[in-house]
């Protein structure tokens, strides 16, 4: 029974990746702990695996659209898998408790949420970037930000879309649209690393994963069609206010 509502959520991870293009590893890790019953630790590792195959699938049509910035990629990833790499070497540490870990994580959720539902008015500040895209990079500042979200990333398994995203935009002064795109590529690259950085330190179901991972891919192919007939954006406050109440349950537990 577990087995089967924690793939019907898993489906629900990737149509939330599909509408509003974040928020799959902050509903991953939950589902993974307490549905399916994954320790902590492990838990975060293949959520690593988990939204880096979805977002590299959904990053796909956003490549055909031309809207993933290779340049960008390759300035930011370097940086952001070794800080990946190095949070996750961290978070395996025995040192490092399971209860620390997942409150950092509902620190960071709830950090999430505030951005996603400040970004009601994210046409009109996707127009201002468009004008100022042709400005020159900074390029120092876009790789000390990839090497912080990476080390929060590895450290507690949350793909880190919604950083990366207003760094690549503010910093790099990159396109709403191109920003989303060249992160999800980001992501993928990123969680590579990490989940190298806990493979043998802790416990792995690799067959649970996959079917994790699957439902969410056919959930992320879902969510993209239906951003045909749905706003996404008006779903963001909603998804936000959800991100909070989550947060919460994960501290309670606590």
């Amino acid at each position: 029974m577990n087995l089967t509502l924690g793939i019907i959520l898993a489906t629900g991870v990737g149509v939330s990746l599909g509408l509003v293009g974040s928020g799959g590893s902050v509903l991953a890790v939950p589902i993974l702990i307490y549905v399916l019953g994954v320790a902590p630790k492990s838990a975060i590792a293949m959520s690593l695996v988990i939204v880096g195959v979805v977002s590299l699938i959904g990053a796909i049509p956003h490549w055909q659209q031309g809207n993933v910035n290779l340049k960008t990629v390759a300035l930011f990833s370097p940086t952001a898998m070794l800080g990946t790499y190095l949070g996750a070497r961290i978070g395996s540490l025995p040192i490092i408790t399971p209860t620390f870990q997942l409150i950092c994580f509902a620190v960071l959720m709830v950090v999430g949420a505030i951005l996603m539902i400040r970004n009601e008015d994210s046409s009109d500040f996707d127009d201002h970037e468009h004008q100022q895209h042709q400005l020159n990079y900074q390029w120092l500042a876009i790789p000390i930000e990839g090497l912080g979200v990476g080390i929060l990333t590895g450290f507690v398994g949350i793909g880190g879309g919604f950083m990366i995203i207003p760094a690549l935009v503010l910093l790099g002064k990159t396109p709403m649209k191109e920003a989303i795109g060249t992160s999800l590529v980001i992501i993928s690259l990123k969680s590579v690393t990490g989940f190298a950085g806990y493979f043998g330190n802790v416990p792995i179901d690799f067959h649970l994963m996959m079917f994790f991972t699957l439902a969410a891919i056919l959930g992320t192919l879902a969510g993209a069609y239906f951003t045909q007939i749905i706003q996404a954006k008006r779903l963001e406050t909603g998804f936000g206010l959800f991100m909070i109440a989550v947060a919460v349950f994960i501290v309670m537990k606590q």
